[in-house]
């Protein structure tokens, strides 16, 4: 069944500048807006996200990283070595994170069940105390804590498929079991959080499954893995919700990642998780775009998972079971205290 889905974007979001030959820049976004409106999609439906308030941001973040960030407005500075501050950058951070927010309320008031946020700065490396990797806000995290305050959505899963480990939206939820991160990611790698045996602390303890993937896989050891793991701990966690950081950097051409996926892969991502939204969150599925330094791989990954996140039939990709039966039993020894097989698993969660 196709599915109508809302593109958030606001040009505004361009006028964020990290500064002379950076890689996250305007021009990743221009190449997705050019690419869509080159090929147009049937059915994508367009709107201007309203920006956070300051109250929706410090529900992530403190109120000394907010300050800081609004205490840069209209000024030119560097946060770190890797993230810059132009005049136009706060106004992009809050419209970026107030993408997240209207995307939930989309979904949760029954507007719509996709939704892809077309947005920068980036955000789930930003820490509660500081901008970090490109990213000043938390759009993501902000996102989920909005659908937890003001829709009561007990569980909300995060799916990251960054090549970049999402340390910022760990860190948010690491001691929490009402929002479950799942991610995929590089490692060792910037920045070098994401091995297997950090699962979270506490209450959180299993509710943070982290998939390190070494340089050079591709396609085939990312969906092995993902379907192997991902359905059995939906089916378990049963999420109202599913968020997802959208990174492209994993492919095989950007600059950056150093792993091999491609268009179809990341297209075979997308059925999977639509799969897992229709089944367990009524379909509610919103994108958030992270990375992707490559321009024209950026512009076609996104439009592979647009493809399907309508309804299009996603792409296949080969079997692999070497690198992923290896890497699977790494994470399952990790995680198997916590998430049953499926027919143990009662309708409580784990």
């Amino acid at each position: 069944m196709a599915e109508r889905i809302l593109i958030l974007h606001d040009d505004r979001m361009l006028d964020h500048i990290n500064g002379p030959g950076h890689p996250e820049r305007p021009d990743r976004v221009r190449a997705i807006l050019r690419a869509l409106h080159r090929e147009p999609i049937e059915g994508l439906e367009w709107a201007q996200p309203q920006r956070a308030t300051i109250e929706q941001v410090r529900r992530v973040h403190s109120i000394a990283h907010v300050d800081r960030i609004d205490m840069m407005k209209g000024k030119t500075a560097r946060l770190d070595a890797d993230t810059g501050i132009s005049p136009g950058s706060t106004v992009a951070a809050y419209l970026a994170a107030g993408a997240g927010i209207q995307a939930v309320d989309a979904l949760m008031t029954g507007a719509c069940k996709r939704v892809y946020a077309l947005v920068r700065p980036p955000g789930h490396h930003a820490e509660r105390h500081h901008a970090m990797g490109f990213c000043l806000f938390n759009n993501i995290a902000i996102a989920a804590e909005h659908a937890r305050l003001e829709h009561g959505v007990q569980r909300v899963l995060i799916v990251d498929f960054d090549v970049h480990h999402c340390n910022g939206t760990q860190q948010a939820f690491y001691k929490r079991n009402d929002v479950l991160v799942f991610s995929s990611h590089r490692y060792p790698f910037y920045p070098g959080t994401g091995w297997v045996d950090e699962i979270g602390e506490g209450e959180g303890r299993g509710y943070t499954v982290n998939i390190p993937l070494m340089a050079g896989m591709g396609n085939e050891t990312v969906a092995a893995v993902y379907h192997a793991l991902l359905p059995p701990i939906a089916e378990q966690f049963k999420p109202q919700l599913v968020l997802v950081s959208a990174g492209y950097d994993a492919h095989l051409y950007d600059p950056l990642g150093g792993l091999r996926m491609t268009e179809a892969g990341f297209g075979s991502l997308s059925g999977l998780l639509a799969e897992v939204a229709d089944t367990y969150a009524d379909g509610r599925l919103a994108y958030f775009l992270e990375g992707g330094y490559d321009l024209d791989a950026l512009a076609q990954s996104t439009r592979a998972c647009l493809t399907v996140m309508k309804g299009e039939d996603p792409p296949t990709v080969g079997e692999e079971h070497e690198q992923s039966a290896r890497l699977l039993a790494q994470v399952r020894n990790c995680i198997a205290p916590y998430w049953l097989k499926p027919e143990d698993a009662d309708d409580s969660g784990v």
